[in-house]
């Protein structure tokens, strides 16, 4: 479906598992996107719903691949993807419509080899907020993840990591793109025209902001107790990415360390401006990260538990 074009073949690859609700608006956002010339291949993991109807009447290629994300993800990019340049983007996720092109564009003038993309996380409840004020201190930092690429360089650096487990496999791609060159950020760009998502943006409790270049995440309906789930699920997996790179790796020692991640994230290169104009924001984001720690801990002396019996 990708437009005939004098610019390159940009290839975005997307995850699937049971996706039915929201296959359909990411695809579409990946379709009017302002760029000319995109394949979309949708990589799906045995779907028991309509996630693969629904995607082939929108995208390229549709192809079953697993166990997890990271085997799913190198598969679209490195063997099913043509394109010079490549982005992997999850079912939940609906993209503003100028981002492959601002990210065509930070590449061209830029000195990047990859890219981290903006995010914002939709939901009018309060969870939603904290979380999209929370999420916003965290891109271009060592917090975040490359999600744009030249497809060749990412496929000879070994693309995702498929003997580590679920969690920090984009960290550890971060860090195989850093050995090589810089990560650039795209977050900020302008698009004027009408927009076909904008009403879906705007029922999810998200005011749009055409100055804003990225992707909204919609996770609108997620529990706080979901929340936690999902961030224990992890948990386990962090011990094989720390043993891969050790403890006292720089990185490491902040996406893990209580000072970065419960102090500086929020206050360097003057982000702490947005702690004082947002004080109860503040407080309720910190007290979020509080809760995810003590989960955090918890799920990890379940699992040492479970190993010693």
């Amino acid at each position: 479906m990708h437009n005939t074009s004098d610019l390159p073949l940009v290839s975005v690859v997307v995850t699937t598992k049971n996706e039915e609700i929201n296959i359909t608006n990411c695809l579409k956002s990946i379709r009017l996107q302002t760029y000319s010339n995109i394949e979309v291949i949708v990589v799906d993991n045995g779907s028991t719903d309509n996630t693969k109807t629904l995607a082939s009447e929108l995208a390229d290629i549709v192809v079953d691949m697993g166990p997890e994300r990271s085997k799913q993800r190198n598969y679209g990019i490195c063997e099913l993807a043509s394109g010079v340049y490549a982005m992997f983007v999850d079912a939940d996720m609906i993209l503003t419509p100028n981002l492959v092109a601002e990210c065509f564009g930070n590449f061209s003038h830029g000195n990047s080899v990859a890219l981290h993309v903006g995010e914002e996380v939709l939901g009018g409840g309060l969870l939603a907020r904290v979380r999209r004020f929370e999420r916003s201190f965290y891109s271009g930092t060592c917090i975040d993840g490359v999600r744009f690429f030249n497809r060749k360089l990412f496929c000879q650096i070994g693309g995702f990591d498929e003997s580590l487990p679920p969690g920090p496999e984009d960290w550890d791609l971060d860090k195989r793109f850093k050995r090589i060159g810089k990560i650039g950020l795209v977050q900020n760009g302008d698009f004027s025209k009408e927009w076909g998502l904008t009403y879906l943006i705007e029922e999810n409790g998200v005011r749009v902001n055409h100055g804003f270049v990225g992707f909204y995440h919609n996770e609108s309906k997620q529990t706080i107790r979901q929340y936690l789930q999902k961030k224990t699920y992890y948990s386990p997996s962090i011990n094989d990415y720390v043993e891969k790179w050790g403890h006292k790796d720089p990185d490491i020692m902040r996406q893990l360390g209580l000072v970065y991640r419960y102090f500086t994230v929020f206050v360097e290169n003057g982000k702490w401006r947005k702690l004082v104009q947002r004080p109860l924001l503040a407080i309720l984001m910190i007290g979020l990260r509080m809760a995810v720690g003590i989960a955090f801990v918890m799920s990890k002396a379940r699992n040492n538990q479970h190993q010693i019996h």
